[in-house]
């Protein structure tokens, strides 16, 4: 099974993409080798540009380049991204309507022993309060290439998460793989219980789905890639016919994705649930999937909440 970074999928399928649209810009912080992006600047040296550790300037000069026709996607490390220029992303790109992806690298806590300073786990509850701007995690490559497709077509202010580090497959191909903008994608179906995941936390859903199977619970995995627009419709099907919710994210447990589907759920369909991600602390430092497994972001842990949700 391929392990590919979702940022270099980005970069070729982007590069594959500009090769017949002009418009389409890339831009990175300092970051190019960050977001893989090396390849795209030196095929596309007019359709590139290094603005230097200056995340605001990035923004605005990204809006710039959107209200002149081009189709800017700005790469830089989520964690700088989405703290230092939010200012930026909510006035430039949200309020003023313009049309630029913003592609956040290196998110959650891949990272990983540089710490809190460079973990980016406050992202999604920021960028999500914003009106105006979408946000999208992706799960794995085929996601990550269809995903990109799709963006360049869009139109409007979106901010992506990717991790830095090669994702293990959850989809079998592009093929496989239908991306479109609010729409949850159901991976496996079940009666039980269900698990919503986004970005690389899908895989950690698809494999407590093979271990609730064992132990009998028929358990259905949705991929809210997603989080914002949310598609609420798949939220409350799951919430009315299996009962039970587990949400998991590579994310601070307030104002993620568990935090939107609570909402939903509590307003609507009230329903057993639990929200499994970092909670409210500095998140240790070590590589992913020592954090991941430090705070029970694991199939394990998964298929134990579900048995104790369910009363097993």
């Amino acid at each position: 099974m391929n392990k590919i970074p979702n940022r270099q999928v980005i970069c070729e399928t982007l590069a594959e993409l500009a090769r017949d649209d002009r418009d389409i810009m890339v831009l990175a912080s300092d970051s190019r080798g960050s977001a893989a992006m090396a390849p795209f600047a030196k095929e596309f040296p007019d359709q590139f540009v290094e603005v230097g550790i200056a995340e605001q300037n990035i923004v605005g000069i990204s809006a710039g380049l959107a209200h002149s026709g081009k189709k800017p996607f700005v790469t830089s490390p989520a964690c700088f991204l989405s703290m230092r220029s939010i200012e930026q992303i909510k006035v430039d790109v949200a309020y003023s309507g313009t049309n630029v992806k913003l592609v956040g690298i290196s998110g959650g806590v891949s990272y990983g022993a540089l710490g809190m300073s460079h973990h980016s786990v406050q992202d999604i509850a920021v960028a999500r309060a914003i009106p105006g701007l979408a946000v999208v995690l992706p799960a794995d490559r085929h996601e990550t290439k269809r995903m990109t497709e799709a963006l360049v077509k869009h139109e409007g202010g979106v901010y992506v998460r990717i991790g830095r580090n090669p994702v293990e497959d959850s989809y079998g191909s592009d093929e496989e793989c239908e991306f479109v903008l609010g729409q949850a994608v159901t991976m496996r179906d079940g009666a039980d219980l269900t698990i919503i995941a986004a970005g690389e936390t899908v895989r950690v859903a698809l494999d407590a789905h093979e271990a609730l199977k064992e132990a009998g619970v028929s358990c259905r995995v949705i991929n809210m890639h997603t989080i914002k627009p949310l598609d609420e419709e798949a939220v409350l099907r799951a919430a009315g016919e299996t009962g039970h919710i587990i949400t998991v994210e590579e994310h601070s447990i307030h104002g993620g994705l568990g935090a939107a589907v609570a909402e939903v759920v509590v307003q609507h369909k009230p329903v057993p649930m639990r929200i499994v991600g970092i909670p409210d602390e500095p998140a240790i430092a070590g590589k992913t999937s020592e954090v991941f497994e430090h705070y029970g972001i694991s199939a394990n842990n998964l298929k134990r909440l579900a048995l104790e949700l369910l009363g097993k």
